[in-house]
């Protein structure tokens, strides 16, 4: 799973550092991110989320009860239930696409909320096609096939880069709408390509929207609540928009490449490992009581532990090395050192989350298991509400308070989801405590990992201080933080980056063999069976 996920989001950065180059922060950017945006609140409502909390733990308990048939006549009614729902929302949602910009984009006017109202309409559909791209990742997980389902969002992104190749040397509007025709492309093709297996594992099916069988109405019982769960998650996410919006078209497109840099170490760690597991903590649900709080406690000590040597470094990375990420992945063109700057300004947010949405996503797979939506749902309507309210203030009040400039106030966007991320995640740990009666610790893995990274972070910093006195200049810049950069022209930004981030992993590797994470030895007694003779 987790080889898939790198090869897409791979892929995605390629497709992001690509736009980048084109379009940088401009007016045609920003309209694409909220256009984007938009339709996405139909994959995020339906799609591998809920599918996940809803349908996965259903159809695996069937096949774990080898009851085969009935799993395939199951998957057959979601399908056609879906189908018919993204069918609805696709046609409203292109309807009310100039209601739904100025919802989402209430800063946009003039030109650009007139090019994402179109882009809105364009895209729309191929996102109601991801949706029913979700249903067959939730059956190949089921099915324990891992590696198609993640790895197919590579055509996806295939498609758009296409795209903008065959538009290059256009203007830019024509640019951004090539973009949302390799979007829906795309889209088709992802759900395509995944297909033929699905069909195969299913052995055939019938798509015929019913809710006569019991298995059915569980789903549905299941979906709705993960439905709202997403739906307020959504709202969050709306609500970062609206105010991005509000500060200006930079901090929107600032925002979309930030949280792509930062979905990356939530896919490979948080996603992978949580989707990978719930099968599984599905299967261990339908044991005796004593049984299922073993075995799902310890799939949960484990998969904190993976995501704890993986997701920790990722934070320290956004937090003291952000600019040096977003140089490495984004930088040329159109997109400059102080795009990457502002983007850095926004990963330190991102850096603050990662821990808690990591292992929040675990725990919400455990209570997924349990075929309990609600709690999940609860916890997530809390932390939106807290968001919506802190982030106004700390997004349009708080940067005045602080005499720093307006457009500063998108930082502050991702350090309060960050906050709230961490409510969640506690919340979510209490509850299932509760009850399972017991939850693992990971406080010694912590105690090892947070050390050799923090140094590791440190002394890249250090380096790249020493860089900039030695070989560069002073650049002001009063107009962010009141302070100064060092800027070092004469060394090529992107190596440099990739220099110094080579450096930080290496050192923090070191680190954990000699604080003996098990990940770090297990890597290293593999590489040394693979080089003995």
């Amino acid at each position: 799973m987790a080889a898939g996920i790198l090869l897409s989001r791979l892929m995605g950065l390629g497709r992001q550092k690509l736009f980048a180059h084109f379009l940088g922060n401009g007016l045609e950017a920003a309209a694409f991110a909220a256009a984007t945006r938009i339709p996405n609140v139909l994959q995020n409502l339906l799609g591998e989320g809920v599918l996940s909390a809803s349908f996965i733990p259903v159809y695996a308990g069937l096949r774990a009860g080898k009851e085969d048939e009935e799993a395939r006549k199951v998957a057959g009614a979601v399908f056609g239930l879906l189908s018919l729902l993204v069918g609805v929302m696709v046609g409203l949602g292109v309807l009310a696409a100039p209601l739904l910009v100025d919802v989402i984009a209430p800063g946009y006017e003039g030109p650009s909320r007139e090019l994402t109202i179109r882009l809105v309409r364009l895209i729309f559909p191929g996102t109601g096609v991801l949706v029913l791209s979700a249903w067959c990742l939730g059956i190949l997980n089921s099915h324990k096939k891992f590696f198609l389902s993640y790895a197919a969002p590579v055509v996806w992104n295939g498609c758009i880069i296409a795209a903008l190749l065959l538009a290059r040397g256009e203007t830019q509007d024509v640019l951004v709408t090539w973009a949302a025709l390799g979007t829906v492309a795309g889209s088709v093709a992802q759900f395509v390509v995944q297909l033929p297996n699905v069909l195969r594992l299913l052995g055939g099916f019938s798509p015929r929207p019913s809710l006569a069988r019991p298995s059915v109405r569980q789903v549905v019982s299941g979906f709705l609540p993960a439905v709202m769960a997403r739906g307020v998650v959504q709202v969050s996410s709306w609500v970062d928009m609206a105010y991005a919006s509000m500060i200006s078209e930079r901090a929107v497109s600032a925002l979309s490449y930030a949280q792509t840099i930062a979905l990356l170490p939530v896919s490979l760690f948080g996603m992978a490992i949580s989707a990978a597991e719930l099968p599984e903590m599905s299967a261990d649900a339908m044991k005796s009581k004593e049984e299922r709080t073993k075995a799902i406690t310890e799939r949960l000590r484990a998969g904190l532990e993976r995501m704890a040597f993986f997701v920790v470094p990722s934070a320290v990375a956004f937090l003291l090395l952000g600019d040096l990420i977003a140089a490495a992945l984004l930088e040329s063109g159109k997109f400059t050192a102080a795009d990457s700057r502002f983007t850095w300004y926004l990963l330190i947010g991102s850096g603050v989350a990662l821990s808690a949405q990591t292992s929040g996503r675990l725990y919400s797979s455990a209570f997924y298991a349990l075929k309990d939506t609600r709690r999940p749902l609860k916890f997530a309507a809390i932390r939106v509400t807290l968001g919506i309210a802190l982030g106004y203030y700390a997004v349009r009040i708080l940067p005045g308070q602080l005499g720093l400039p307006e457009h500063l106030g998108a930082v502050f966007i991702t350090i309060t989801t960050g906050v709230t991320a961490w409510l969640e995640m506690a919340l979510l740990r209490r509850a299932l405590r509760r009850e399972l009666g017991e939850l693992p610790s990971t406080g010694r893995q912590l105690a090892k990992v947070w050390p050799a990274a923090i140094g590791a972070g440190l002394v890249a910093l250090g380096v790249k201080v020493w860089l900039g006195a030695k070989f560069g200049v002073v650049t002001a810049v009063s107009t962010e933080w009141g302070g100064a950069v060092f800027a070092p022209p004469e060394l090529p930004r992107i190596p440099m980056s990739l220099g110094l981030l080579g450096l930080y992993c290496a050192l923090y590797g070191v680190g954990c063999v000699v604080l003996r994470v098990p990940q770090a030895s297990a890597i290293v007694r593999r590489v040394v069976r693979r080089k003995a003779p």
